[in-house]
């Protein structure tokens, strides 16, 4: 038997250019999403992530043909008192139980699994750098997570500028579907970032999707607990107290629908809610406090990803 060393067949002592091919994080990412694509249950979680929007869209169709019958006083009151951007909001809360199902569809495997089958050794050496990898793999989540939410708002978006542009739906705020356009690209980000991070520390997807679905509902069970005691403190009319309405925001749904209701500059009042009707809804927090709550909690995760992405050596 040979005794002779196991030759590194790598490119690691690679000296040459990188640049071919021009976009290696792309070709990640596109065989990510191209992999997502080919599951049926994304077209279905996609479609149910509108619920709200089709829910939101079959009111508003009901009390428009009310307009020109005999409610047509009540029709013409409840369209007055509608701020549109609430509707996003409130619909774009109802949406995260499925971006979070989106999430581990696409990205619960999406390093783990290459750890498993040991996939990274080839990846790092085509040559293709650290950095390449973990964004390629991170960018396909997000445009994934990001891209179902833009649709979603599109849709809605352009059925009310096409039914409800007497009703003040552009007036309101002109500037509103580029807010909408940066929402779900921050959403899709934070997801990606804490998915990466989560899906790098196992080498079972499902370990990795269970961790992160149970990271999820913890934190959404702690705020819902919140929301509960404030429900509680407003109908004893002993008011909010502003600790309680800062930790409401304190989980991965948290954090995404804080960031739209100020990104938006929207409470989500629900839509059969009254301007001036007192129910508990949490205020809009502080934009730049939640920002740099998010990126701080994304960074770390993605961090951990980058510190546990690492070829496996050759042993001579």
């Amino acid at each position: 038997m040979s005794s002779a060393p196991i030759a590194d067949l790598s490119y690691r002592g690679y000296d040459g250019t990188l640049e071919s091919p021009r976009h290696r994080w792309w070709v990640i990412a596109r065989m990510l999403i191209l992999l997502t694509f080919k599951k049926r249950s994304f077209w279905v979680l996609a479609f149910l992530a509108g619920l709200g929007f089709y829910f939101t869209t079959l009111v508003l169709y009901i009390f428009e043909s009310m307009a020109s019958g005999p409610f047509g006083g009540t029709a013409q009151e409840f369209f007055s008192q509608i701020r549109w951007k609430n509707n996003f909001v409130t619909c774009f809360g109802w949406m995260q139980m499925f971006l979070l199902f989106i999430t581990l569809l696409a990205g619960a495997g999406s390093i783990a699994n290459d750890n498993r089958a040991n996939a990274l050794l080839v990846y790092l050496s085509k040559p293709c750098r650290k950095g390449d990898y973990l964004f390629g793999k991170w960018a396909g989540i997000a445009i994934l997570v990001g891209g179902v939410a833009l649709a979603q708002f599109t849709l809605f978006y352009l059925y009310c500028l096409m039914s409800y542009r007497t009703y003040g739906f552009l007036s309101q705020d002109p500037w509103l579907y580029p807010k909408l356009v940066f929402l779900a690209a921050v959403t899709g980000s934070i997801y990606a970032s804490l998915m990466v991070g989560v899906s790098s520390l196992f080498r079972q997807g499902s370990v990795a999707g269970a961790t992160f679905a149970g990271l999820y509902f913890i934190t959404y069970f702690f705020t819902t607990v919140i929301e509960g005691i404030r429900v509680f403190q407003t109908m004893d009319r002993r008011g909010s107290m502003p600790m309680l309405d800062g930790l409401y925001y304190a989980s991965i749904d948290g954090i995404c629908y804080g960031l739209g209701k100020a990104i938006l500059g929207s409470d989500g009042r629900p839509i059969f809610q009254p301007p001036n009707q007192r129910l508990p809804v949490v205020p809009i927090p502080s934009g730049l406090l939640l920002a740099l709550a998010a990126l701080i909690v994304c960074g770390l995760f993605v961090w951990m990803a980058w510190k546990r992405i690492r070829a496996v050596e050759v042993v001579a």
